[in-house]
Parts: C-alpha cells; sequence; structure tokens
C-alpha cells in the first residue's frame, strides 16, 4: 500500500513539472506591453546575435527557456534572416517554430510619385535590409541593366506605382529585378497596341506620362495635353514643357519657370526649350491612370497649353501661336496680380 502511494506520489510529481514545463513552453512568454514586436534578423546573423537583440529590447520573459528550447529543435543551425512578427502574449514554442520554418512578415512597398532615383533607392532602403546606397549603385549600373533593355537614364520606366510585397532580406538585385517583371506583366496587349497607334514605345509613353504627371492633376485632361506633345513630337518641335526644367534644375519647388532656369539647364538633356524629342528618362513615376490617360491621347490639332488664370488646375488649350500667346498672357498677368514669381 505505502508503494502504490510513492508511486502515486511519484506521478504526480512528474505530472506537475511536465505541466509547469508545457506552461512554460506554450503560455505567453513575450515581456513587451504593444500588440506586437518585430523582430529584425540580418542576413549573416546568427542565434547570438538573435539571442542579444531579446534581451535588448525585453521582448522574451524567461530568455533562458527561450534559449533552450531553441536549442533542442536545432534553431541555432536554421536561423533564417528577415522581418518575423511576436505577437503579445505568444509562447516561446511559437516563436521558436516561426524562426525555424523563417515564417517571415512581408513588407509592403507602396510605391507613387517619385522624382529621383534616389528619392526611390532612399523609400525602398528604409524598409527593406537593403540599403539605399546599395539600390542607387544597382540602378546606376549600366552593366546589371543592359541584359533588360534598360541603361542608366531610363531605369526608373520599369517602376510602375502600385503596393507590392517583399521579404525585409529582399537584396538590391532582387527587388528590381521584380519590379522589372511586374513592369513586363502591366504591358498587356491592349496597352502595346495603343503606344504602337501612337508611334511610341513602352518607354517613350512611360516618359511622356512622367512629363503630363507634373503639368496637371486633372486626368479628364491628360489626353488632350498628351495630344499637344505627341503633335510636337510628330511636327519635330522641342516639347517646352516647364517640368522637364524643374528636374533639370532639381527646382521642384519653383512655382514658375523663369528664363534664368531654362539658360541654366542649356546643358542638360532634359531641357526640352533646346532639344527635340522626349527626354531621356522619366522626370518622375507616372500613376497607372496617367499612363492610361496618356495612351487615350485625343486626336487633335493642338500645339500649345497653358494653365488658365482662374487658378483652377485646367489648361486652355490652343492651335496657333496667336491664340496660345493670349492664353498665356492672361495667366501670367493673373500671376503678376498674385505677385507670384
Amino acid at each position: 500500500m505505502m508503494f502504490r502511494k510513492l508511486i502515486l506520489s511519484a506521478l504526480i510529481v512528474v505530472l506537475a513539472v511536465i505541466l509547469f514545463f508545457a506552461w512554460r513552453v506554450m503560455g505567453s512568454n513575450t515581456a513587451f506591453k504593444q500588440e506586437k514586436y518585430f523582430l529584425y534578423i540580418k542576413t549573416g546573423s546568427g542565434f547570438e546575435n538573435v539571442m542579444q537583440t531579446l534581451r535588448a529590447d525585453s521582448v522574451i520573459k524567461d530568455p533562458g527557456m527561450f534559449s533552450f528550447i531553441a536549442k533542442k529543435f536545432s534553431l541555432p543551425q536554421k536561423i533564417k534572416a528577415g522581418k518575423y512578427e511576436i505577437k503579445s502574449g505568444e509562447g516561446i514554442w511559437s516563436i521558436v517554430q516561426t524562426l525555424r520554418n523563417g515564417r517571415q512578415t512581408p513588407v509592403n512597398l507602396v510605391i507613387t510619385k517619385f522624382r529621383t532615383k534616389e528619392d526611390f533607392a532612399r523609400f525602398a532602403g528604409q524598409r527593406l535590409e537593403c540599403d539605399s546606397l546599395a539600390v542607387i549603385m544597382y540602378l546606376n549600373s549600366n552593366d546589371s541593366l543592359q541584359s533588360k533593355g534598360l541603361d542608366t537614364s531610363n531605369v526608373m520606366t520599369a517602376v510602375i506605382p502600385n503596393t507590392y510585397s517583399f521579404f525585409w532580406n529582399t537584396t538590391a538585385a532582387a527587388l528590381f529585378n521584380r519590379l522589372y517583371s511586374e513592369e513586363k506583366k502591366f504591358w498587356k496587349e491592349e496597352r502595346v497596341q495603343k503606344a504602337r497607334n501612337l508611334g511610341l514605345t513602352q518607354q517613350q509613353v512611360y516618359i511622356l506620362a512622367s512629363v503630363i504627371e507634373e503639368e496637371t492633376n486633372k486626368y479628364d485632361e491628360m489626353p488632350l495635353m498628351a495630344s499637344v506633345y505627341i503633335n510636337r513630337l510628330n511636327k519635330g518641335m522641342p516639347l517646352g514643357a516647364d517640368p522637364t526644367i524643374k528636374f533639370a534644375t532639381r527646382n521642384f519647388d519653383a512655382k514658375r519657370v523663369t528664363l534664368k532656369m531654362i539658360s541654366e539647364s542649356a546643358e542638360s538633356p532634359y531641357n526640352t526649350y533646346k532639344n527635340k524629342g522626349l527626354p531621356p528618362g522619366p522626370i518622375c513615376t507616372p500613376s497607372i491612370k496617367t499612363i492610361d490617360a496618356t495612351l487615350d491621347a485625343a486626336s487633335t490639332g493642338y500645339l500649345y497649353f497653358c494653365a488658365k488664370p482662374d487658378f483652377s488646375g485646367y489648361h486652355a488649350f490652343a492651335a496657333t501661336d496667336t491664340e496660345h500667346f493670349r492664353n498665356a498672357r492672361a495667366y501670367q498677368k493673373a500671376l503678376d496680380r498674385l505677385k507670384i514669381k
């Protein structure tokens, strides 16, 4: 009888130990107060680097137990770089499994309008492991771009503004390869045919759309604006696009383009007052709506446009010099009244 009691007592103790151990491993073991914590594991980091971060940021209540369980299940040999979400109240076992299986939390890159490669590189470098220097070095490497039919001037034509999901440890090359792949999907046969009908390549449409994007935010007049530029291209006239002067001088805040700005950018290939044809690359990343509006260019005889003096954001279009000069004078008088230089 006494022996049975000893056996039963021993079993109860063993069961209590197992339950306690299971509670420590499976139960809540996070120490942070916010709803979630993101653990960033850099490429080349080892298990000790991870433990240092977890201790420094007070992520785990019991780092010793976490390390013990992690080693028992070979986590040190299976550490993978990336961004990992740890939820408040998560247990050691759950966290170990997430890291062991490399279940990363994707990073959403919401690409909107960027005026320069440097702006885009800075944006990507702030959100991914590859820093802005790595991104800009890739974008400035003709050796990397040549196989894609791109160069350092037109490289940004491969960046279609949209929302893309990436793993945090995506390299600069992998980032661009994905964007290049998505750009190929964007140019479906219908869009390609519209470009052909305009006598433009896909890259030329993108470059033209970038100019229109900077000229107006009125989508309903973009097809008219596209017709003006296409008519000028067909007649061998300079585009005379003010936004390209701002791009050439990097004076994006200028309210109006001056003769001084045009003179200062005389040697720039982006000076479309001096140089005929499209600039060598885009002056921003135009939205999909702007690209499609450009592809839907109207058939007109317009060669000029000028902002309306009511400052509505819309433009007055003209087919002759006389009509355009009249529109331009009205707008310039409006600017002068408001003392806008």
